[in-house]
């Protein structure tokens, strides 16, 4: 596969979005097998395309509920590409190579450095196998937190159930088997059960504020100030896009719960659109406007070079430092003492324009084929673009080609605007001629 990736693709743009494309068409053959389901029988193609693109771009949208529709076969290859789709497909490919003992190649690591955000391709090869360890420790230590409530529900098939949704939460993917209890009812049985939602919360935080953090963590332990500026901004905002939701949810929307159950279920709201599908309350009777909290938090996603998908934490600091050193009348916005250049506040601005027009067209598109309202929809293509899962349930009912729309949204949020960009252009060459400037007035 390595190979076959690198083979007449020179960009590392190109071969991060064939090697998705690769794994999705890989997981949409296996499930479509008659032993992936437990009917026995064969699953259609889109059905299998929606689910396996599902998987990997760790998004959690469904057609079918995963634990009544998917026989435990397929439930391992939903897991699997799960697993490869959060940590992504060239850094697994890229282990493999280094635990065969394979010779890494400039290329190899380039591509490698541009699929975990990495600042610089030296040590790349130490930082892949850091991320992959890390990860594999998370998701076993995540697991023996759940064993013991899963294994009281579920018996011996706790064990699984505690394996699976500890791999989901971590990668930031939403997929559950708790429609053994109903179909469609992700967590909400847990609701009030605190092991459960601060253990699912727990993971889906640290899989989404990237690997870079995880190694500033590592290495400087709580020296905060020895950590990268990035490292800074992304915990910054990460904590305050869980603490002001929490309090908004605690005051507005839980109140009727007891308050051991209120605190959890608005941490729990607060922390799952950023971005992993699970839920533990009906998110259907949540109002409008709890709604639409939600529908932005999935827009804005998790951090760069992480397991989460959306516009990341960073490109919403870049826009908001910028308008800061607008409103002061400063040439150049930064953080912590250090300055932001126009290029990657131009690269912000452009990543929130391209998530903006497609979750917008998109909702408007399904909302106008599937005649259903305005916000339903656009909540479904946010969730899609973000790569986050949840749902007002009406995803299994849309036609072929509102599924198509949301495939397309769920590959685009997790590859990347920008490296979509990136690779269909990758042989245009710049010009150093400048044209004349002229003040245009905006505002």
């Amino acid at each position: 596969m390595w190979r076959l990736l690198h083979k007449n693709n020179k960009s590392p743009f190109r071969i991060i979005i064939l090697g998705f494309l690769l794994v999705i068409l890989a997981g949409s053959i296996l499930l479509m097998l008659p032993v992936s389901s437990r009917a026995g029988e064969s699953t259609p193609f889109l059905p299998a395309l929606f689910t396996s693109t599902s998987a990997v771009c760790v998004t959690g949208l469904v057609v079918y509920d995963t634990a009544t529709y998917w026989s435990e076969f397929g439930q391992a290859v939903i897991l699997l590409l799960i697993q490869i789709g959060g940590l992504g497909v060239i850094t697994v490919a890229g282990t493999l190579v280094i635990v065969s003992g394979r010779k890494i190649g400039l290329m190899q690591r380039s591509t490698m450095q541009e699929a975990i955000a990495a600042p610089q391709v030296g040590g790349i090869v130490r930082l892949t196998g850091f991320v992959f360890k890390t990860a594999l420790a998370v998701e076993l230590l995540g697991a023996g937190l759940l064993l013991p409530v899963f294994y009281h529900d579920f018996g011996v098939r706790g064990i699984w159930y505690a394996l699976f949704h500890s791999i989901s939460a971590f990668c930031n993917a939403g997929f559950d088997l708790m429609g053994v209890n109903a179909p469609f009812s992700s967590l909400t049985g847990y609701a009030d059960n605190p092991v459960v939602s601060i253990v699912i919360a727990l993971l889906i935080a640290i899989g989404g504020i990237g690997f870079l953090t995880w190694e500033d963590i590592r290495t400087n332990g709580l020296h905060v100030h020895k950590y990268r500026m990035q490292s800074k901004v992304i915990l910054t905002v990460t904590g305050m896009l869980i603490l002001l939701p929490t309090i908004y949810f605690f005051l507005f929307e839980f109140s009727q719960a007891p308050m051991r159950e209120r605190a959890l279920l608005s941490f729990f709201q607060a922390v799952t659109p950023r971005t992993a599908g699970f839920n533990t309350a009906d998110l259907t009777l949540l109002s409008e406007t709890g709604q639409f909290v939600i529908l932005i938090l999935m827009l804005i996603g998790g951090s760069p070079g992480s397991t989460a998908g959306g516009m990341k934490t960073t490109t919403l600091a870049v826009l908001l430092a910028n308008a800061l050193a607008v409103f002061r009348r400063r040439e150049h916005p930064g953080f912590f003492n250090r300055r932001i250049s126009n290029e990657v506040v131009s690269q912000a601005a452009t990543v929130l324009i391209m998530y903006v027009i497609l979750f917008l067209t998109a909702g408007l598109v399904i909302s106008r084929v599937e005649d259903l309202p305005v916000l339903t929809c656009l909540f479904e293509t946010a969730s899609a673009i973000g790569t986050v899962g949840l749902s007002l349930g009406i995803t299994p009912q849309l036609s072929s080609m509102s599924h198509l729309i949301l495939i397309a949204l769920m590959f685009f949020g997790r590859v990347g605007g920008l490296t979509l960009i990136y690779a269909a252009l990758s042989r245009v060459q710049g010009s150093s001629a400048r044209l004349p400037q002229e003040r245009i007035t905006v505002g």
